[in-house]
């Protein structure tokens, strides 16, 4: 059975600040604004250690929160 990261964001949440989470491609990141944590996927198992995650940048944050439909302010979803 292989992961499916789409299946895996409406199963898990942040585990520092409970936030969403949408697939990047590159992991899953955090739609909360203030921790802006994105998660690895490794051999197909995401990684959700909060002492592994990458802090991103408000500006690559905010890419990724517009490219999944949401706002780039406070990482809820769009109309």
């Amino acid at each position: 059975m292989s992961f499916d990261p789409k299946h895996a964001v409406e199963l898990l949440v942040c585990p520092q600040s409970h936030a969403q989470l949408v697939y990047d491609g590159q992991g899953l990141v955090s739609t909360d604004p203030e921790t802006r944590l994105r998660y690895t996927i490794r051999d197909e198992i995401p990684v959700m250690l909060v002492d592994e995650a990458e802090s991103l940048s408000m500006e690559t944050w905010q890419e990724i929160m517009r490219q999944h439909n949401r706002d780039p302010q406070t990482g809820q979803l769009t109309d």
